[in-house]
């Protein structure tokens, strides 16, 4: 059975730091591409960072570029978000998702994950 599940979602003050995890199982996660995205309410879901799985290229939507820093460890089938310098129009639901090829669009990917909740307020 396919599962991503998200963890490490919760309520933090602006400027802080929150690192999320993103637990793969039940399909080949390294030949899979990982992405990040996040739905504010009355907002559409948006790409926030990508990591590829053939050479871990990462990208970033430009509005967490040099706050947030994606990984992957392919040991542990874990993908990691860690978000720095929070900010209150980061709060949003942020969902894993795998792609079976490179870093692309929302409707590319295989699987999601069920989300997790970011609030930054203070």
């Amino acid at each position: 059975q396919v599962q991503l599940v998200e963890f490490g979602g919760g309520l933090v003050q602006p400027g802080g730091s929150l690192r999320l995890s993103c637990a793969a199982s039940g399909f080949a996660y390294a030949y899979y591409a990982i992405g990040w995205f996040r739905q504010a309410p009355g907002k559409e879901r948006e790409g926030v960072s990508c990591i590829s799985s053939s050479d871990g290229s990462t990208y970033y939507a430009d509005s967490v570029k040099g706050r947030f820093t994606i990984s992957r460890d392919n040991a542990k089938n874990t993908m990691y978000l860690q978000m720095n310098s929070l900010k209150p129009e980061d709060t949003a639901v942020y969902y894993c998702a795998a792609h079976l090829g490179p870093c692309g669009g929302l409707d590319e990917y295989d699987y999601w994950g069920q989300g997790t909740q970011v609030t930054v307020s203070s």
